[in-house]
């Protein structure tokens, strides 16, 4: 959509019509409670008025999603079938990829760009992975007794409650949606409520591609009332969370206060990003260190939001970072020059600038940034921040700000860089720069994260699996892999 301008993009804008019914047994649902505003983080205007689903929204899309599993076709259908289906998704989600993109930039900020090129992009490709893959499994029938027959079956696990935050609307979702259908599972979806309208938009899709009733059933509403009406569901069998390691603590409470529900949780991350003074190439490695913390907004829980970089060329890194950030195009989501768009509201902007105010309060030194801007659009956009001096004890180098804020520590031998590496509670994610392998490796091995990136960062695909270690959370998103959590094994032994 390179050929679409800024002035276009905002007459469609326009002109867009954003339902914000609930998505149930596969139709639109009002629902019986009261509504709510979605409001656009670009100018702080009214988008649409959004179902505010609670208890008997929640229970009354459970019920749908138990129908269909338990009698419904969607589980019994031969997997290719179900292949189909997803791949008929996915052909809907590249039709109308310009009014998803669209609607991910207005509800969330991030730039039209980014919506178009990047996150309508993997939504696509995982519901076409997914359902390529879905005839591509097979059980097991391990060798044993010459008088038995042992088989190991994989059988979808029943309704899948998911949750999943608002900087990737689509991304995630999918990443949770695509793998428990294929797996025959059933979905109810809990978006965000900042960012509902996408995903209410994929329900309709999936239901326009053949997705029976009730297979996947999308309801709005706040974390406290419909998120905690999901956990705490005994009709819910698994239950897959992407979001505030805070917040997957109370779904880990709600399974143990109901039936014992599977939880998956891929939750918060302070990942770190260390450049030796032996990086192939440090313009590259800044450069990137750069687009990692300043793309989407660093609403990413994988940002590099902490640099370590060896104290013979922190400076030389950090002036470059510093000047990429005076350079980057912070603007309207709308306009496809936009680099930086906006933060997803005025509260997390708030947010963002009280982690700022007590960086600057602990003594770390501001390089730039450090302020909102535009502020007469009415949007919520904040400059890109670079902070160094930075010290492991401060709460800059400690808690994740989910913001265009970076950190720069330094040190002096590669033991001190794993060990600030390490010191975190989070384990999503690590970055290494470096042209020794022997380093590359044995600094991979000692890092506490689920992925590394070795000179690059956020690279990959749906093949490799994703999730964290330690207070990042459990489980894995993506590839084969994560079939493993819609998934049980039953062993039938047969005596011959």
């Amino acid at each position: 959509m390179t050929d679409v301008t800024h002035e276009e993009w905002a007459r469609r804008a326009k002109s867009l019509d954003l339902s914000g019914a609930h998505h149930i047994d596969g139709a639109d649902n009002p629902g019986g409670g009261p509504s709510y505003s979605v409001v656009s983080p670009r100018d702080g205007q009214v988008l649409a008025q959004v179902a505010d689903g609670g208890v008997a929204e929640v229970n009354a899309a459970v019920a749908a999603a138990r129908r269909a599993f338990d009698s419904g076709p969607w589980p019994h259908l031969p997997p290719v079938e179900r292949g189909r289906v997803l791949l008929r998704i996915a052909d809907l989600l590249e039709e109308r990829r310009a009014e998803l993109a669209l609607t991910v930039s207005l509800e969330m900020g991030k730039p039209i760009a980014d919506a178009y090129g990047i996150e309508l992009r993997a939504a696509i490709n995982t519901f076409r992975w997914y359902g390529q893959l879905a005839d591509k499994l097979t059980d097991e029938s391990p060798h044993t007794a010459p008088d038995a027959l042992a088989l190991v079956t994989r059988e979808p696990a029943g309704v899948v409650g998911a949750v999943v935050p608002w900087n990737f609307p689509l991304t995630l979702a999918s990443w949770k949606v695509a793998p428990a259908l294929a797996a025959g599972c059933t979905v109810v979806l809990k978006p965000s409520e900042n960012s509902p309208l996408s995903a209410l938009l994929l329900g309709r899709i999936a239901t326009e591609a053949g997705l029976p009733p009730g297979v996947l059933n999308v309801v709005n509403g706040n974390g406290p009332v419909a998120g905690r009406a999901l956990g705490t569901h005994s009709d819910v069998d698994v239950l897959a969370f992407t979001g505030s390691t805070a917040v997957g603590r109370h779904f880990l409470h709600y399974a143990a206060d109901s039936n014992l529900k599977r939880v998956w949780l891929e939750l918060g991350g302070k990942s770190p990003n260390i450049i030796l003074p032996d990086a192939p190439d440090l313009e590259k490695a800044a450069a990137t260190a750069a687009w990692g913390i300043f793309f989407n907004q660093g609403e990413m829980c994988t940002a590099p939001s902490r640099l370590l970089v060896h104290s013979s060329v922190a400076e030389r890194v950090t002036e470059a970072i510093v000047a990429r950030a005076r350079e980057l195009r912070v603007g309207d989501p709308l306009d496809p020059a936009t680099e930086m768009g906006a933060l997803v509201g005025e509260s997390h902007l708030e947010r963002v600038l009280g982690h700022i105010a007590t960086g600057l309060d602990e003594g770390a030194r501001l390089r730039v940034g450090g302020g909102r801007t535009l502020a007469e659009s009415g949007g919520s956009f904040l400059r890109p921040t670079v902070f160094d001096r930075v010290e492991p004890g401060m709460r800059l180098s400690r808690e994740e700000i989910f913001g265009p804020v970076l950190s720069v520590l330094t040190f002096d031998d590669l033991d001190e860089a794993v060990r600030l590496a390490n010191a975190t509670e989070y384990g999503l994610a690590a970055g290494l720069w470096t042209s020794n392998l022997s380093t590359a490796h044995q600094v991979s091995r000692a890092l506490k994260a689920g992925t590394v990136w070795v000179n690059c960062y956020e690279e990959g695909d749906l093949t490799v699996p994703f999730g964290g270690m330690k207070q990042s959370g459990n489980g894995r998103d993506k590839s084969a892999h994560a079939l493993e959590k819609y998934t049980e094994l039953k062993t039938t032994w047969i005596q011959l």
